[in-house]
């Protein structure tokens, strides 16, 4: 049974940085994807960046190109979430999601596992 826990959130003022944290366990992910998404109050889940767990291809949203890194510890079975020069509009819940295969997918319907979420409040 796949398991994704998140860890790393919290509160920061703007400008400031948060690494999030994604600990996977149950399988072995050679040829899966992981992604990050986010959800705010009222607002719709969000696409924010995947990274193949094997050739560590990445790809990002634009509103966070540039700020955010996406990165995996192979050994650690961890994917991380470095959020630099964060903005209010970055405050989210943020999740952790897995999937079998390679391709880009930005859509979290395509993701098969998911973590429980960790919250990312950024103040002004």
């Amino acid at each position: 049974q796949v398991q994704l826990v998140e860890s790393g959130g919290g509160l920061v003022q703007a400008g400031g940085s948060l690494r999030l944290s994604c600990a996977a366990s149950g399988r072995t992910f050679s040829g899966y994807t992981m992604g990050w998404f986010r959800q705010a109050p009222g607002k719709e889940r969000e696409f924010v960046a995947t990274i193949t767990w094997s050739a560590g291809t990445t790809y990002y949203a634009d509103s966070v190109k540039g700020r955010f890194t996406i990165s995996t510890d192979n050994a650690k079975n961890t994917v991380y979430l470095q959020m630099n020069s964060l903005k209010p509009e970055d405050t989210a819940v943020y999740y952790c999601a897995v999937r079998r295969g390679i391709a880009r997918v930005t859509s979290g319907n395509g993701y098969d596992y998911w973590g429980q979420g960790t919250q990312v409040t950024v103040s002004s």
